[in-house]
């Protein structure tokens, strides 16, 4: 995507971690609970009036169909209840949990991008846990077979290309096809606010990106997973038993939601998610977006673009990248982290324009994943024909509009 290696491009591809018009400010994830907190596991606390409750949290509502089931738990370091693991409160109420199925940077989130994710066991609470984002990403009958039902519990940020919820998808096919039922435990879309973008074309679907959905799609995992569902898009048109636990009452999609728990290890602030959606794209592209650097997903740059640009940096190996894009190379480009996080027509398309125009390498601009990404291969084409930010929206608006009209059929909470 950035002028690598097939084989590099590609594992950053699928590490993708992963624009609406309010400006909520860039409020610092919270730390990690600690392993003390960790261990009070079976200290749920009412919540602070106001806060949102995510549906993990409503235990009374789900417990039940839980009971004497040996249950599979599609979770990472995202699933919480209050400050603890969702895997040890359901163990702390008795639950059987046989199984942790680890989506893309591990069950408890310490994974660096691209990490191929291994089968092993639990240290803390000494499940099994077996992966989703290595030999393969959907469950095999073997993998589901000390289950009875699945429980999908994982943070999204509302962009179609963030592989959590094609995992969900394939849990979801995985569990249609051998009658397993799956419980999605529901949560807030940061981004939720937001719906543009091309829709995705079948010739480009790849893991980021299995449904005909847009570049933003505006829905909480729980919307989302009904939709799939709803509208059939499981392999063979197959549908699965599902129980969506919703938010309590008071969740819009306005809602200004930092996350309390970073959700991958390159979107550590609510800034960094905010932007996700448009700055993503720039990953099939020569331009870095900050992997390798104290704030990924907020700065752009490219050693291809004018020295004179406002901002520079340089990509060096991290936790969250040890091969960054671009590694050692100055980039020029812009900091975007007080920059506005949407325009008044949505995604943030004027970036994308502008360092196409001023790449002084236009022939390397684009990778061979960039239709991946936009989920077309219009949009290339749109760019360097030279064509306007309204021109391209307008191309959008046929799918874009019957999308939206899709949304609302599966929208389980107002849109203000």
């Amino acid at each position: 995507m950035l002028g690598f290696s097939a084989k590099s491009i590609l594992s950053l591809l699928l590490a993708l971690p992963t624009c609406g018009t309010s400006s909520a400010p860039a409020t610092k994830a919270a730390v990690p609970p600690t392993d003390t907190a960790h261990a009070r596991a079976t200290a749920v606390q009412t919540p602070p009036a106001g806060r949102v409750i995510v549906g993990a949290e409503r235990l009374d509502n789900y417990l039940p169909q839980l009971k004497n089931k040996r249950v599979g738990l599609v979770i990472n370091q995202t699933s919480r209840v209050g400050n603890a693991f969702l895997v040890d409160t359901l163990r702390a109420r008795g639950v059987n949990v046989t199984a942790i199925f680890a989506p893309e940077h591990g069950f408890r989130g310490e994974e660096a991008d691209g990490a191929t994710i291994k089968d092993g066991r639990d240290a803390r609470s000494g499940v099994a846990v077996r992966s989703v984002y290595g030999k393969t990403k959907k469950p095999t009958p073997e993998m589901l077979a000390d289950v009875d039902v699945l429980v999908f519990d994982i943070q999204d940020v509302g962009a179609r290309f963030y592989t959590f919820i094609s995992t969900m998808h394939y849990v979801m096919e995985a569990a249609a096809e051998l009658n397993k039922p799956v419980l999605v435990l529901d949560r807030p879309n940061p981004n939720g606010d937001l719906v543009d973008g091309p829709i995705l074309e079948p010739a480009h679907k790849s893991f980021v990106g299995l449904d005909p959905l847009p570049i933003a799609h505006g829905l909480t995992v729980g919307e989302l997973a009904n939709m799939i569902n709803g509208e059939k898009w499981l392999a063979g048109g197959k549908t699965c038993q599902l129980t969506v636990v919703p938010m309590a009452a008071g969740y819009t999609h306005a809602t200004a939601y930092p996350l309390p728990v970073r959700p991958s290890p390159n979107l550590p602030t609510y800034q960094s998610v905010r932007l996700y959606p448009s700055i993503c794209l720039f990953e099939g592209t020569n331009v870095s977006v900050g992997r390798g650097t104290p704030t990924p997903f907020e700065v752009i740059g490219s050693p291809s673009q004018p020295s004179s640009r406002p901002f520079s940096f340089t990509p060096k190996p991290n936790a969250g990248s040890p091969t960054p894009p671009l590694n050692g190379k100055q980039c020029y480009g812009l900091n975007l982290t007080d920059a506005p996080t949407r325009e008044s027509t949505g995604l943030v398309l004027k970036y994308l324009l502008d360092f196409y125009k001023q790449s002084t390498d236009k022939a390397n601009f684009f990778g061979k994943y960039f239709e991946q990404l936009s989920g077309t291969k219009a949009l290339r084409e749109q760019v360097i024909a030279g064509k306007s930010e309204a021109e391209i929206r307008a191309s959008w608006e046929p799918g874009l509009g019957k999308f939206k009209t899709l949304r609302r059929k599966y929208m389980l909470y107002p849109e203000r």
